[in-house]
């Protein structure tokens, strides 16, 4: 599904509207999905407070009250800024007071009592004060109202109610403070919808139900941390306007991925799904070996070869059996240039590389990676075979499409222009810190800082897949996967259980086992990413946000495979 910038939704309505699928239209559309959605999640009958604002996000609140009334619900409407339009008339508004729907302007309210009473009889808040138009610091007397509906809503207590249907999150004891669910249309107010950033005084969502298309900052922190569950209602926008606005950035979605994932037919053997060489480990990191290995086996690769240094192979076959070794030269348990000797006879065998878990930083293992993935290192040093063998012409060695992971990745960042060199195709898998080392900077400024490609995830996935030739996969909340070509897919989960050593072994391998059956790169790092995300969605949904081992994401992703299939 596209991500769309703020012009490129406008654009859509205007377009829509034009084909004469009016404004008042799409209003009433997205007010009927935002009432939709408070009906089933809340319970029947439950007091809902409407909060306001200008323009079309104000109106569609204000069509969301009249749906809520019209099917039981006790609501009642805070306007902020509501004044009529321009031509005097506010036929939602007028619907709202015909109906009797309790109302107050805030101008009304200089103190914010009857604010405060409606936020602790609310069972639900719907946040319909600003939408995608309006970003930046909140004035107006907003920061102050958003303050006393914080408040109000936490010194709240109530038993909890029975009828709760699907709640968008845990929901806290009877005991403890039950807050009302509180719902944004389209953004949680003050979220710019383009970048991401928010002011901190903004009201946190449950639930965004946000219109037509998600907005890139509904996937961007810290505006994300404010969405809570972001669901996407049709408000009737012919899909075919948005043929011709350009779909560089998506999200991926489920279905999108079962689409890509190779078949299992039933007259099989393990050739049919591909071989892969692992080069990992060393002696202070054996697990990231262990870990990249299984789960290149549980994402579906045939077979599975781990070569690792000879000082750590007792340990690792101890530890899983089923992958094949090749057992290389080492110096104190850091693999050196002299495994490339028994590397390069065997690299056509595979039809996948990884290189990078759990190698450390040895610059003997730096001459290593750079001789094996580098064609500018390899000129450096050339590299001999066997006793009467010609010399092989450097970037002669063809690699099968390659993982670069972790330690590999922070080797090659102590290169010169480190790029120029490397083989494709590969995949690139940094988080912020590792991008941070192997970014020189834009027009050769200064590195980025971990701040700066936190600020711009899409931005500096997409530069750096440009510059490097390669498809980038920037780890983190919202992991981006960016294409040589410009195409930028965003994974769509967030999940804190992830933020634990040896998580990134574990998604290197699924990528690597999705390669070695046959998808190209990019198709590849998105699948793998999703997978590793789900299987972490299902560990969080039936065990806890926290607490979670790398090991854990293993037997969860032939899960998270069949369920998309």
């Amino acid at each position: 599904m596209r991500l769309v910038t703020v012009e490129q939704m406008k654009a859509l309505e205007r377009r829509a509207d034009a084909a004469g699928h009016d404004y008042a239209t799409m209003m009433e559309r997205a007010g009927h999905a935002v009432a939709s959605v408070v009906r089933e999640r809340a319970p029947a009958g439950a007091a809902v407070l409407v909060l306001v604002g200008p323009g079309n996000n104000g109106g569609d609140g204000l069509v969301a009250a009249r749906y809520l009334h019209g099917w039981g619900f006790r609501v009642s409407a805070y306007l902020w800024r509501r004044a009529a339009s321009p031509s005097g008339e506010d036929p939602n508004l007028d619907i709202v007071k015909e109906l009797d729907i309790p109302l107050v302007r805030a101008g009304e309210d200089p103190n914010q009592a009857q604010l405060v009473e409606w936020v602790r009889q609310a069972d639900v808040v719907i946040d319909a004060l600003l939408g995608t138009g309006v970003a930046g610091e909140l004035r107006g007397g907003l920061p102050e109202m958003l303050q006393a509906v914080r408040t109000a809503a936490s010194e709240r207590r109530r038993p909890e109610p029975a009828a709760v249907r699907a709640p968008a999150a845990p929901r806290p004891s009877a005991e403890g403070p039950l807050r009302p669910l509180v719902v944004a249309v389209d953004v949680p107010s003050g979220l710019d919808s383009d970048s991401g950033a928010i002011d901190e005084r903004a009201l946190p969502a449950d639930i965004t139900v946000t219109l037509a298309y998600p907005k890139r900052g509904h996937y961007a922190f810290p505006g994300a941390g404010y969405v809570g569950e972001l669901l996407v209602a049709d408000i009737g926008i012919d899909p075919a306007f948005a043929e011709d606005l350009p779909a560089d950035v998506t999200v991926a979605d489920a279905a999108h991925v079962a689409a890509l994932l190779p078949e299992r037919p039933a007259a099989s053997h393990k050739g049919t799904f591909g071989r892969a060489l692992i080069v990992a480990g060393s002696t202070n990191y054996v697990g990231a070996a262990c870990l990249a290995a299984e789960a290149a086996y549980r994402a579906g690769a045939g077979l599975v070869t781990l070569a690792v240094p000879e000082a750590i192979h007792p340990i690792v076959a101890a530890k899983v059996t089923e992958p094949t070794f090749l057992v290389l030269p080492h110096d104190m348990g850091a693999l050196v240039p002299d495994a490339l000797r028994v590397l390069m006879p065997r690299l056509g065998e595979y039809e996948a590389l990884l290189v990078g878990p759990g190698l450390g930083r040895d610059p003997k293992t730096r001459d290593l990676v750079t001789e094996l993935l580098a064609r500018k290192a390899r000129q450096r040093r050339a590299i001999g075979f066997m006793p009467g063998e010609a010399r092989r012409e450097e970037g002669s060695l063809p690699l099968p499409p390659t993982v670069i992971d972790a330690d590999a990745l922070n080797l090659l960042s102590e290169i010169d222009r480190w790029w120029e060199g490397l083989q494709g195709p590969a995949i690139l898998t940094p988080h912020p810190g590792e991008m941070a080392r192997l970014s020189t900077g834009r027009d050769s400024s200064p590195r980025l800082s971990t701040e700066e490609i936190q600020r711009d995830r899409i931005g500096v996935a997409r530069d750096a897949a440009r510059r490097w030739g390669q498809v980038v996969v920037l780890k983190g909340a919202y992991t981006v996967v960016a294409a040589p070509g410009g195409e930028v897919t965003v994974i769509p989960f967030a999940n804190a259980a992830l933020a634990t050593a040896g998580t990134g072994d574990v998604l290197a391998g699924a990528i690597v086992a999705l390669l070695a059956q046959g998808l190209a790169p990019r198709d590849a790092a998105v699948c793998g990413a999703y997978l590793h995300g789900l299987a972490a969605e299902m560990w969080s949904r039936h065990t806890a946000r926290a607490g979670m081992l790398a090991g854990d994401l293993l037997p969860l992703l032939p899960k998270a495979l069949e369920a998309l299939r």
